[in-house]
């Protein structure tokens, strides 16, 4: 899907926004919530990734922030009880750069545990990062440490509530309630771009709802292929109570480029990495950016702005 249609799409993604129990059509396929997750849910994202990771804030007053990192992830597929590792090298704003993060986080044997480390190059210290709840928000953003992570299909019961069509487009839409006691969110809703072929099913929104039943957030995800693997391409979260937003971006993605379990660990954090050539590359990456950011058509801002600068907001409302 092209930035242009998905900018589109996203605009009546947000119109449609609180109104899904009443334009709702039944689903004429007789599928289930939970057979709907297992079949698109999952998505292969390579042994491992090397890109740029662009994060983009807007607070509750409009005011932006814009932070880049060089991103280095490798998937564990539960060695260890560890699901993946990733490493963030700081390269903007400038008064940062040098600082990283690492973070190992592990399977639900686990309970889904975090562990994390940041160096900062003024201090000269790599100091641990202690994540106490996981409501907590991940890099200052509008997403927390538990959306980030993994979870397991029988966390949740999934219920369809049906097919929702939005212009040309048709999504299953999935109600997940978590089954725990005392859960970060009352309920999720997930919708899925229906397709002819179910591998190409994929999560293009997600609306968390608080544990009072008000619409929270929502979250938008558009998606690009490396080779086999679904990486996501942009991530737009807006928060329905303050109005603050947040954009990650990934571009020049590299996927399964033989990464090193040793590559994470306090010494890189401090010295840095110097990572070979190799694997596959994104569209991006191979056009060295002469059609633009991220998918190699127009540039990233024609969706992007849009909401940091509130006009999206203004769409929805019209």
């Amino acid at each position: 899907m092209s930035v242009i249609r998905y900018a589109t799409v996203l605009m009546m993604m947000l119109i449609a926004s609180g109104v899904i129990a009443e334009s709702m059509a039944p689903a004429a396929d007789n599928i289930s919530g939970e057979e709907v997750f297992r079949k698109c849910g999952y998505k292969y994202p390579g042994k491992d990734q090397v890109s740029r990771f662009t994060v983009l804030l807007r607070n509750d007053d409009g005011q932006v922030k814009k932070s880049e990192y060089i991103r280095v992830w490798k998937d564990f597929d539960g060695i260890d009880q560890i699901a993946d590792k990733m490493l963030l090298f700081t390269i903007y704003p400038p008064d940062a750069k040098g600082a990283s993060f690492m973070r190992v986080a592990y399977t639900k044997e686990q309970q889904y545990k975090v562990d994390q480390w940041i160096y900062l190059p003024v201090l000269k210290k790599i100091r641990r990062v202690t994540v106490r709840d996981p409501g907590d928000s991940f890099l200052n953003s509008n997403l927390t440490y538990a959306d980030v992570a993994m979870r397991a299909l029988e966390d949740d019961t999934h219920k369809l509530l049906g097919v929702k069509k939005v212009k040309d487009l048709e999504f299953y839409v999935v109600e997940s309630i978590p089954r725990e006691t005392k859960p970060l969110y009352s309920k999720r809703v997930f919708w899925f771009e229906k397709t002819v072929d179910w591998k190409d099913c994929s999560n293009v929104r997600i609306d968390y709802y608080d544990t009072k039943g008000e619409l929270q957030k929502e979250q938008f995800i558009k998606w690009q292929r490396v080779g086999d693997a679904w990486i996501w391409d942009r991530v737009l979260v807006r928060n329905r109570q303050n109005q603050s937003a947040s954009v990650f971006e990934l571009s020049g993605v590299r996927i399964n480029t033989g990464i090193r379990e040793d590559v994470f660990s306090e010494r890189s954090l401090v010295q840095g990495l110097k990572l070979e050539g190799g694997g596959e590359d994104s569209p991006a990456s191979r056009e060295d950016g002469k059609k633009g950011e991220g998918t190699g058509d127009v540039p990233a801002a024609a969706v992007t702005n849009n909401v940091l600068d509130g006009s999206a907001e203004g769409a929805a409302r019209k």
